[in-house]
């Protein structure tokens, strides 16, 4: 389990994983809507994924932004 995504399941510990996400910071190159298309994330990853990554000062990336 990693440390940065405290209160998600291992489903969504292992998708993180699978696509190379391991920093809060790696998140904001991703959408809430693409980071939902991953198997293993679900509505209830996002919550939590959203308040530690308000603590470190970390936001999604907004729709049609590039990246």
């Amino acid at each position: 389990m990693n440390p940065e995504f405290p209160k998600l399941s291992k489903p969504a510990h292992r998708a993180l994983a699978n696509a190379n996400i391991s920093k809060l910071k790696d998140l904001a190159k991703w959408t809430e809507k693409d980071l939902l298309a991953l198997h293993g994330i679900g509505p209830s990853a996002i919550p939590p994924l959203k308040a530690a990554m308000k603590k470190a000062g970390v936001a999604f990336k907004k729709t049609g932004a590039k990246k």
